[in-house]
Formats: structure tokens, C-alpha cells, sequence
């Protein structure tokens, strides 16, 4: 039987946690009791899994609200917790001489692109003269509202 991938295996979480900042109960006002992480990231990796929006996610999985595990991305993501991670798994990959540098490729969405680069002009026409619309006319050769037409006008002035 396939294991399901967002369960946390006991080696990924002993790489991820020692990553996650640590958060302090309040001692006056403790309030309800955190989520724990390795549920939450459970959580997390099955929405990105199976792609359900973030207010589906399915409280009899144990994994908290959609909303607390949106919360704990958010919260690790300003921690860099990613980008640590991704780090510490590519000099372990250095480290061993498993990354195959000839095959890399370079993403633009991790280059900043050229700031102030010249615009593009704009196309130029082909038509040898602007052609006049068939849906609409800037000359309207009379208004179709009751209130606007001649017999309207007639038959609800004052006099």
C-alpha cells in the first residue's frame, strides 16, 4: 500500500524541524494551544498536493484549519525556513558529488530581471483608414428611450 505523500516521514521531520523558529506559550493568557508543527506541515503539504483551496481542507484529518496551516506557511515563510532547507539539501547534495551542474537550468523567477530597458514601440496600422464600428456609432441618429423620443416629449409636456 502507497503511503500518502504529505505524511511527514520521521527522516524529513528531523531534517525540517531544528528549521522552524520556536514560539513560547504566553504564561498569563496562554490562550488555545498551538497546533503542532509537524501537523501543520502535514496539513500544508496536502493542500499544495492536491491542490483544494485552503478553507477545504478537511478537519478529520487532524491537520487543523485550512486558515491555521495558511497561517504556519506564511509564518515559516518569512522565517526562511524554505530557503534554509533548500540550502541545507544542496550542500548535503554538494557535499556528497551528487549535483549535476550541465543540466542546470536558470529560471527567470529567480533572476531579477533588466530594470529600464527600452520599450517596445507601438505596432503601426495596416489599414489604410480607421474603419468605422458596426456595433456603435459616435453619431447616433436618434435616441430609442421613451422618455427621449419626439411622441414622449409630446405627450408629457406642460402646456
Amino acid at each position: 500500500m502507497a503511503v500518502a505523500p504529505w505524511l511527514v516521514s520521521d527522516a524529513l521531520w528531523e531534517r525540517v524541524e531544528p528549521l522552524l523558529p520556536k514560539k513560547e506559550r504566553r504564561f498569563r493568557y496562554p490562550g488555545r494551544a498551538r497546533l503542532p508543527d509537524r501537523e501543520a506541515l502535514q496539513g500544508i503539504l496536502f493542500v499544495l498536493h492536491t491542490g483544494i483551496a485552503w478553507r477545504h481542507l478537511p478537519l478529520e484529518l487532524g491537520f487543523g484549519s485550512g486558515s491555521t496551516c495558511y497561517r504556519r506557511l506564511d509564518e515559516w515563510q518569512q522565517a526562511n525556513v524554505w530557503k534554509r532547507l533548500h540550502q541545507s539539501l544542496l550542500a548535503e547534495l554538494r557535499a556528497a558529488g551528487q549535483l549535476e551542474w550541465s543540466r542546470a537550468v536558470v529560471d527567470s523567477s529567480h533572476l531579477q530581471a533588466k530594470k529600464g530597458a527600452p520599450r517596445r514601440a507601438r505596432a503601426l496600422s495596416t489599414a489604410a483608414a480607421p474603419v468605422p464600428s458596426i456595433t456603435s456609432s459616435s453619431t447616433r441618429p436618434g435616441s430609442r428611450s421613451p422618455g427621449r423620443s419626439p411622441a414622449a416629449t409630446a405627450t408629457t409636456s406642460p402646456n
